[in-house]
């Protein structure tokens, strides 16, 4: 295991944490799993795992079970970070494999002609009240066509929420690293992807680090 993962997927979590207290139904930290038995934001999990150790997996696995009577509604979802659970036999199916990424420096120049902006509110709920977070939007002429979010915990800042045309995805992200130094310095960026996205980390000067996977609960 990179000798980051560990503080990247706490950064998750925290991260996680953070877009949940800002809805009004904030998680819980054990030592090893974050978990909320509330319904979460679209697109966020219920349960984060936090270790990797063996000897955590059936405490992990009975957390698991636990949420699992507690009658969420919908489909709901385990990010497994260090990918070493099978939850195919309780009734969930994987939805993601990804890597978890650092940045080392920007290779490149990043897109001259996008204009860089820190929101300061957006008609979603989020953390902006929080100082370790930063949302950013990049203009080109007067229409919005990229964006990220950062999130600093854990001694790192995460990235997250990356959006980008494919032609600008690897400028977006040589940005990305740019603007957290900035805002966050002398932190190391993390963040996870997979696909075209993963690809265009890459070539933007992130590492690729160790696997993870996202569960879905998908079945009775």
């Amino acid at each position: 295991m990179k000798d980051w993962t560990a503080a990247a997927v706490r950064n998750n979590a925290a991260w996680c944490d953070a877009v949940c207290r800002a809805h009004g139904h904030p998680g819980r930290f054990l030592h090893h799993m974050w978990v909320n038995a509330a319904e979460v934001p679209r697109f966020y999990p219920n349960a984060v795992t936090l270790s990797h150790a063996e000897a955590d997996r059936a405490g992990q696995l009975e957390t698991i079970d636990i949420l699992q009577k507690s009658n969420l509604p919908g489909r709901w979802a385990v990010k497994d970070s260090f990918s070493t659970l099978d939850l195919g036999r309780r009734g969930f199916d994987v939805l993601l494999e990804a890597s978890w990424i650092r940045a080392a420096m920007p290779m490149g120049e990043a897109t001259a002609d996008i204009e860089w902006r820190r929101e300061t509110e957006s008609s979603t709920p989020l953390p902006f009240g929080d100082d370790n977070f930063a949302m950013f939007t990049g203009r080109r002429g007067f229409g919005i066509v990229a964006g990220g979010m950062l999130y600093r915990s854990e001694g790192v800042v995460g990235v997250t929420n990356v959006v980008a045309e494919t032609a600008d995805a690897v400028s977006v992200w040589r940005s990305l690293i740019v603007l957290a130094a900035k805002t966050f310095p002398r932190l190391l960026v993390v963040g996870y992807e997979s696909g075209a996205e993963l690809a265009a980390a890459r070539d933007a000067g992130f590492e690729r680090g160790d696997p993870l996977k996202v569960w879905v609960r998908s079945r009775d």
